[in-house]
């Protein structure tokens, strides 16, 4: 079988839009995902990013740690949702603590509720599409995969269609789905073998080219 490899996008900047900047330290894990990917000699034969800079961003750190240039096709599908409108559902106003820590506080749980209550189609935030139409963009994304007769595929996107993609494979429950989104860490990679006409998760969430304790700082997510 074939081997879809699904990258998270790296750090952005705190505080930035849905399409911001990465950070410094966001650029550095890009480049270390290329590096990696250099030392196994990987090669992709198609390759597959969502529109935002931060995607753009991670693949241009992953190709000059490769050292070759790589081109991507861009899908919207693969672009996530926009943290921000989904918490002004429950919370208008910026929240007291918007430092980084303040993410997993309590940032983090009131994006755990307004994400499940937006997969189960008991909110619909303004500015963003019913959960069954952003779910079948990244299904179109994946039934592309399948049907390009290629052996390995990079795809570069966020955190919600990959944990998206993940659910739809394994059938998880909303609530899964959103724990697994939560839990992605920047430049990991969740590996699916496929065929036309199967997908099968391999691997998840995982982190090889900072498995060095050298890297400890490096590890991000939120």
């Amino acid at each position: 079988m074939a081997t879809l490899f699904l990258v998270r996008h790296a750090q952005a900047s705190f505080g930035t839009a849905a399409d911001g900047a990465l950070s410094p330290l966001g650029q550095r894990q890009s480049v270390q995902l290329g590096r990696h990917f250099a030392a196994r000699q990987q090669r992709f034969d198609l390759i597959l990013s969502g529109t935002r800079h931060r995607h753009t961003q991670t693949l241009a750190g992953v190709s000059e740690g490769m050292g070759t240039a790589l081109e991507a096709q861009t899908w919207p599908g693969l672009d996530g949702y926009d943290s921000q409108k989904l918490m002004a559902t429950v919370h208008p106003e910026p929240l007291p603590d918007a430092s980084p820590a303040g993410l997993f506080g309590q940032q983090a749980r009131l994006l755990r509720q307004v994400l499940l209550q937006w997969m189960l189609g008991r909110d619909q935030p303004v500015g963003l599409p019913p959960w069954a139409d952003f779910r079948q963009g990244v299904m179109e994304v994946l039934t592309q995969v399948q049907a390009s007769g290629a052996d390995n595929v990079l795809l570069v996107s966020s955190g919600g269609p990959i944990a998206c993609a993940i659910g739809q494979v394994l059938a998880t429950p909303p609530a899964a789905t959103v724990e697994l989104n939560l839990r992605l860490r920047h430049t990991s990679v969740t590996e699916f073998a496929f065929d036309p006409g199967h997908l099968a998760l391999q691997t998840y969430n995982t982190l090889p080219h900072m498995d060095s304790i050298e890297f400890d700082s490096w590890i991000t997510h939120g």
